[in-house]
Parts: structure tokens; sequence; C-alpha cells
């Protein structure tokens, strides 16, 4: 019997089920585990560069984080199919065995900002050796992402490009860094 992505998720991170309930480690001690953010697309406009720096040098406060790219269509396939082919053997190339995944996806789960900060308390104390965001190219993710992946979340109902996915994303990690360290969020 299928187990739905939201059992999934909640059993695999003990995710508090209401978006209005606090993380059930905030003000707790959580390993700083550090993040990858894996984008599949083509260079960044200044001014996303701009704010993802901005927000990358506030992470930094709570633990590493490295931001990689992959370029979109790494081998100019005409055919979406290849192309998409091509994305996801590149991606797979540089995970980690030890590595949480986390695929963003419009079909995945639904998470609030506390339940955003839960999924990185509860990586950082299981002992993954760090967690991997994957946002996907134009035509999303391929086969073995999608396999090799512990957990799918969406940022959104709606569809979001590579840049403005980057930029939702690391604010909201962020926000949840803030909530599991009990402090205000500045904007």
């Amino acid at each position: 019997m299928a187990v739905s992505p939201v059992a999934a998720l909640n059993s695999k991170l003990s995710l508090p089920s209401g978006k209005q309930q606090q993380s059930k480690f905030a003000a707790q001690s959580v390993r700083a585990i550090p993040i990858r953010i894996l984008t599949v697309g083509k260079n960044r406009s200044k001014g996303v560069q701009l704010i993802v720096d901005e927000y990358m040098k506030k992470l930094r406060n709570y633990c590493s984080v490295d931001d990689v790219r992959i370029k979109s269509n790494p081998k100019n396939a005409r055919d979406v199919v290849a192309q998409i082919e091509h994305e996801d053997i590149a991606v797979m190339s540089l995970i980690r065995p030890d590595e949480w995944v986390v695929m963003l996806d419009e079909r995945g789960h639904d998470v609030g900002s506390e339940q955003m900060a839960s999924l990185i308390g509860e990586a950082g104390n299981k002992g993954a050796s760090s967690l991997l965001f994957c946002i996907g190219g134009p035509y999303g993710h391929g086969r073995h992402l999608r396999e090799r992946a512990n957990v799918s979340v969406k940022l959104s109902s709606l569809v979001l490009n590579h840049e403005i996915a980057l930029v939702v994303l690391i604010e909201q990690l962020y926000r949840g860094w803030t909530i599991l360290k009990g402090q205000k969020y500045h904007h």
C-alpha cells in the first residue's frame, strides 16, 4: 500500500500538523547541519544574486551554507526528455551518500515556516552529514533524483521559476533557523 507524501514527510520528520504550531525544536539545541542549495538554471540576475548573498550571509550565522549551480541543459539537448536526463545525471553526481536530500517540487508536500524549521532540526539531529535542497530546471527533476530524495516539498502552490524559488527557499531557511533558535526574525 502506498504511503501519501504528507504521511511520509510527517513520519520521517515528525512535523507539526498545524501551521500555527511552534517547532518542537524552538529555542533548543539543534546541530548546525551544513546546508547546500543546488540550483539548475541559467545565470542569475544581479538583483536576485544580491538577495541570495544577503540571506547567505545571514544564514552563515547559524550554519555553513553552499550555493551550488548547475547549468540547465548541460549538453544542449534539443529533446526535453534528454535535457531532463542530462540535468538529472549532473545533479546526482553532486549528491553525497549520507546527505539528506530535499527536492523542491510543485507536487511536493506543502510546508509552512515552522515545518521548515522542524525539517532542518530533524535532519540535523538524525545524523545526516548535510542537508541538500534541489531546485530543478525549467522542466523539473529527473527520475533518479525523484527516487533518491528523502522528501519532496513545495514552496508554493504556484509554479516558481528557479530564481524566485531560490529567493523563497533561502528566506525560509533563514526564518527556520530563527524559529529553531527562538529568535526574533529580522528582515
